[in-house]
């Protein structure tokens, strides 16, 4: 019932930009955490950007000043624009949504990831 599927990655030329797309069913965006995460070729997971269910965002200190987190509610997408991208963005991001409920409960959701490679 709850599917993640990220779009959007490619191949871009150092310097330019991508706009990542996570469409969600079975959830409400209003009601997750959410964010983008990536995993590069010899380096650990580790958070992009992420928006809480109140709209609040964070960022890496890599990539502040040129990725945007937002999210379309009526939709149920985030989205995760890449400006001024650098060689070492390339990675597959994920998209990811997560909550807690009562009584310890938690859900956590994974899409599958989309490859960016930026290159010349």
């Amino acid at each position: 019932q709850v599917q993640l599927v990220e779009s959007g990655g490619g191949l871009v030329q150092p310097g330019g930009s991508l706009r990542l797309s996570c469409a969600t069913t079975g959830i409400h965006v209003t009601m997750y955490n959410m964010g983008w995460y990536r995993q590069a070729p010899g380096k650990q997971r580790g958070m992009v950007a992420t928006i809480t269910s109140g709209g609040s965002t964070t960022y890496a200190d890599s990539v502040k000043g040129r990725f945007t987190i937002s999210r379309d509610n009526t939709k149920n997408t985030m989205y995760l624009q890449m400006n001024g991208l650098k060689p070492e963005d390339t990675a597959v991001y994920y998209c990811n949504a997560g909550r807690s409920g009562s009584g310890g409960s938690s859900w956590n959701y994974w899409g599958q990831g989309t490859q960016v490679t930026v290159s010349s």
